[in-house]
């Protein structure tokens, strides 16, 4: 029987309400947004050509990774989808075969690979991270749920049904919450329809931060705002990352993380130890 079985429940946040999930259908608009402004796209950071991989969200595959994969080429990174089809959640062989996708792009590239992941392949990111952190240059999620309870979603239904995996009634997050060894950044929305976005926020150190952004969790792979910030983080040289700043301009686009960060995890007890696979629980 797992250990958390004998922990009492933590208290639960709420789901998004009905108000936040009907937002979700702001969603094409944000995609039409990032296609209107692609004139601009060569103002944001360059990159210098290293292997980036993309892991998309549940129920979802590569095609709704397509446009941030090509925003990210044209700024010249190697960039690779996750190349599984569906994600389905967490069923057997699932993070095995990421791992050997990594360890390709590690082999063919001669370089360390940058992760990016969208809800739960925000999850399978952090988790690759921890299993092969010298392949792992840094990791950025998107609306990703490691914290809390898997029941703080409005997808976790749509979990069961596609991974076949049952979610009980404790908090089996514990070792998704710890950080993994490398840069580690995380980027959610308070306007999030899907994701309560406190469970998207992690504890701030050297090489772990929040990026706060007004969008939808369908939208956000596809925001100007968030690809943006994305470049940001992966232009930095490998070995010297420093944290989002929102100075200028930036501080009328991103919202005060840290503020948020310090609300957050006022009922969250810390859970330092990392996991090398995360429980069958961790819902999109």
């Amino acid at each position: 029987m797992n250990a958390a079985s004998h922990e009492a429940p933590l208290p639960r946040e709420r789901a998004p309400g009905p108000l936040l999930q009907w937002l979700e259908l702001r969603a094409p608009l944000e995609a039409a947004a990032t296609l209107a402004l692609m004139p601009l796209w060569p103002s944001a950071p360059h990159g210098d050509g290293h292997p980036v991989l993309v892991l998309p969200g549940l129920a979802a595959g590569d095609g709704s990774t397509a446009l941030m994969r090509r925003f990210l080429q044209s700024r010249s990174y190697a960039v690779s989808g996750w190349g599984q089809g569906t994600n389905l959640g967490l069923r057997p062989g699932v993070l095995d075969r990421a791992q050997q996708t990594l360890h390709q792009l590690f082999e063919q590239q001669g370089r360390k690979v940058s992760l990016v992941g969208w809800s739960l392949g925000g999850v399978y990111a952090r988790e690759l991270a921890k299993v092969a952190p010298e392949q792992v240059r840094q990791v950025v999620t998107l609306g990703t749920p490691f914290t809390g309870h898997p029941r703080e979603t409005n997808a976790w239904r749509l979990y069961e049904w596609a991974s076949g995996h049952r979610i009980g009634s404790h908090d089996l997050h514990g070792p998704l919450r710890a950080a993994p060894p490398v840069p580690t950044t995380s980027i959610w929305s308070r306007t999030d329809g899907v994701v309560s976005w406190r469970c998207s926020v992690q504890p701030r150190h050297h090489e772990a931060e929040n990026i706060e952004v007004e969008a939808s969790h369908c939208g956000l792979g596809l925001h100007p705002a968030v690809l943006y910030a994305i470049a940001d983080r992966l232009a930095q040289p490998d070995g010297l990352w420093q944290p989002f700043h929102r100075e200028g301009w930036r501080r009328l686009v991103y919202g005060d993380a840290e503020h948020a960060q310090a609300h957050a995890h006022t009922h969250r007890p810390p859970h330092p130890h990392p996991h090398p696979h995360p429980p069958d629980e961790a819902a999109p």
